[in-house]
């Protein structure tokens, strides 16, 4: 095989906006990374949805579409 062919795969301190943090492995390349959104945070490892309905679109959707049937 080939010698450094593969790049470095190191520790990396991820920061949340929520604030969580910890450390995992990449080859970002960069000792410390920043997300939106992680699985301490995120609606679908909480069971929290928080739908956000601005203008009162959610609500046209469904009386618009809520009726009609699937196929198949």
């Amino acid at each position: 095989m080939k010698a450094d062919t593969h790049p470095n795969y190191t520790e990396v301190e991820v920061t949340c906006s929520c604030g969580s943090v910890f450390t995992t492995r990449s080859t970002m390349g960069k000792p410390k990374y920043h997300v939106e959104v992680c699985a301490a945070c995120h609606p679908f490892y909480t069971g929290k949805q928080k739908i956000v309905d601005t203008a009162g679109r959610v609500e046209r959707f469904r009386q618009k579409y809520g009726s009609v049937q699937r196929l198949g």
